[in-house]
């Protein structure tokens, strides 16, 4: 059975990709600190960043947020690999936007 950080890293490669797809937003430094980081790692940085990255703009201004990295750190199982003040920023980021987390978020989604 795979760990839990390894499909979690599949699923932000297919946020990455859905993104390019569905908004044709090319997120290069995504996967840069992808690639250097992993994806654990990629989110924990983006999380404590002080700021909204370009990626999350770009999805915001494509009516896309449920593809943000934050959307996805808020859906079970992954939420288990956050601490609740980063759980707590990736919930402020989206719901500052008009984003409601309260709802249930949609699932992973599986490569066509």
């Amino acid at each position: 059975m795979e760990s839990i950080e390894r499909r979690f890293e599949a699923e932000m490669a297919n946020i990455y990709q859905r993104a390019k797809r569905e908004c044709n937003y090319n997120a290069t430094r995504f996967l840069q600190m992808m690639t250097e980081l992993g994806a654990l790692g990629t989110a924990k940085a983006l999380l404590h960043a002080p700021g909204l990255s370009d990626g999350f703009t770009a999805l915001w201004e494509c009516d896309c947020l449920g593809l943000t990295m934050e959307a996805l750190v808020l859906r079970s199982p992954w939420n288990s690999l956050f601490t609740e003040e980063e759980l707590a920023v990736a919930r402020k980021r989206l719901t500052d936007l008009g984003y409601r987390v309260d709802e249930k978020l949609p699932g992973p989604r599986t490569a066509s």
